[in-house]
């Protein structure tokens, strides 16, 4: 059953994650191709700056979910590591259910603000302001899902070996 239910989620956390890896080289094709017409035109296409906002803005939540998949948020262990490990037991369960509630802020709020900014409208590509602020719930859906899958002990991480140490001298 925890096979079945990790392998839905990480079907779908793929779609999210190749979503944030497009995004990433789409702002870079055009934040190259806005530098290179304006330096050698002096054009610049009226809905590249707009554009590579909301792609950042998406990348960037996206992201934050991602991280927190791969447990990559901040963790200060000098001091815990000095705790039994029962302690620590209770310590990273209520860590996982203080994120879970932060996924449920990003969610309710997410969607109060997205449901506000859909009257409005983005200036150059005239698309709903609310498109730059759906994120939020996404995100924060994606990052409840994680912590309930880490809370019952599946584990959600999919890149070994990519935390930072500090090299011992």
């Amino acid at each position: 059953m925890k096979k079945t239910i990790k392998r839905i989620a990480l079907a779908i956390d793929s779609f999210f994650e190749h979503f944030a890896l497009i995004a990433i080289v789409a702002m870079v094709v055009i934040v190259t191709i806005q530098v290179i017409t304006r330096k050698l035109f002096s054009f610049v296409f009226f809905w590249s700056e707009e554009v590579t906002l909301l792609l950042m803005v998406w990348f960037s939540f996206m992201g934050i979910a991602i991280g927190f998949r791969e447990k990559l948020h901040l963790a200060m262990d000098s001091f815990t590591n000095l705790l039994p490990k029962k302690v620590n037991w209770v310590i990273d369960k209520l860590i996982l259910i203080t994120v879970f509630g932060f996924g449920l802020y990003l969610v309710k709020n997410g969607w109060d603000f997205t449901v506000l900014m859909n009257e409005s409208t983005l200036a150059a590509t005239k698309l709903p302001n609310s498109v730059m602020y759906l994120v939020m719930p996404i995100t924060g859906v994606m990052i409840c899902v994680y912590t309930l899958l880490q809370l019952i002990g599946i584990e959600t991480i999919r890149h070994e070996n990519i935390d930072e140490e500090v090299p011992k001298t």
